[in-house]
């Protein structure tokens, strides 16, 4: 008799616990979570009895919220619970408490990734889906989906890797965190962690222009008088810009200081292009900038690169051409009038 006294304590303890668990973890009510397991074990019935769902039509399952003893009724409330539908009943619910705590972890999951976006977290790549690689944070997976992957690099199995949380994106299987590795704001985030005069606001990040798995170009500036910005970021025997680099896989970056002076700006964006003489259409926001010979393809950069990032970092239309004498390279610079 003690035996089987202490059988049932512990069939009421386990199932109790594992109710009141997932209600907790949910912030729901028992009686949702019962219901659930009523509707699963009717289907089971159904399914067991080979019946069709109109043959069941009234029928219910009842289950003690103590014990987790169920049963059948029919229409008539007759109970005619089947021998041995105890075990069916008993794994029924063990399913449906399961499936209730992973919706309860997941959602858990997805809400906390809701505050970490906009950051930048490690992971390793677990698996690939068609072209998506699944990144495995520890206790959530994360979705690099091809849009959003550097295409200069190409990403193998356990390969770790730092990515920047993006969004959470609904789809046809719920909603999924995606992560970015050519996302510009992938890049704050790096400066951000290595160098600490970012991190507590006394240099800021004006701009990032990239040209993922190649080349980019950021914008600093200090909030502090004594603060080197450009100083800062490159670190002691460039240190700190090489820890970027190499979490980029050898992408160069080009560090340039913001000047209120947009021809200094531009200029300085046009890098490592020297002895640039600038104009300035306002009412079209276009420059015009001069080199000479040797520096027109410098500026210009291979395929067009330097100037293209040069013109998104500084929101200016850049054109470049080359010097017809040795006077307008020393002559002094005029801005364009607006035209009437």
């Amino acid at each position: 008799m003690q035996a089987i006294k202490n059988n049932k304590q512990h069939t009421r303890s386990e199932f109790s616990a594992a109710l009141n668990q997932v209600c907790a973890e949910r912030g729901i009510k028992p009686e949702a979570v019962l219901e659930s397991i009523q509707a699963a074990l009717l289907a089971a019935y159904r399914k067991d009895a080979d019946k069709s769902e109109e043959e069941i039509v009234g029928f219910q399952a009842t289950v003690d919220p103590i014990s987790g003893a169920a049963n059948i009724l029919d229409n008539k409330g007759k109970d005619i619970t089947p021998a041995g539908f105890g075990r069916i009943a008993a794994q029924a619910a063990k399913q449906i408490i399961l499936q209730r705590n992973r919706e309860a972890e997941k959602d858990a999951i997805i809400s906390d990734f809701q505050n970490k976006i906009g950051t930048i977290i490690n992971g390793m790549v677990l698996r690939f889906e068609g072209k998506i690689a699944v990144i495995d944070l520890g206790r959530a997976q994360t979705w690099l989906p091809p849009e959003e992957q550097s295409p200069e690099e190409y990403y193998r199995l356990n390969q770790r890797l730092t990515v920047y949380v993006k969004e959470i994106r609904d789809t046809p299987r719920g909603p999924r965190i995606i992560v970015s590795r050519n996302d510009p704001r992938l890049v704050n985030a790096l400066f951000a962690r290595e160098v600490p005069e970012i991190a507590n606001g006394a240099v800021i990040i004006k701009n990032v222009a990239r040209d993922p798995g190649k080349r980019t170009k950021i914008a600093v500036d200090s909030t502090e008088e004594g603060v080197d910005p450009v100083g800062s970021c490159v670190g002691q025997k460039g240190v700190r810009v090489q820890a970027v680099t190499n979490q980029l896989n050898g992408e160069k970056i080009d560090i340039i200081p913001f000047n209120k002076d947009l021809k200094e700006f531009i200029k300085a964006a046009l890098s490592p292009a020297d002895g640039l003489i600038i104009t300035l259409d306002e009412k079209k926001k276009r420059a015009k900038v001069i080199a000479a010979e040797d520096q027109q393809a410098i500026a210009i950069g291979r395929g067009g690169q330097n100037v293209r990032l040069a013109s998104a970092l500084t929101g200016w239309e850049i054109d470049v051409v080359g010097a017809t004498d040795q006077k307008e390279i020393n002559g002094k610079n005029q801005d364009i009038k607006p035209s009437e």
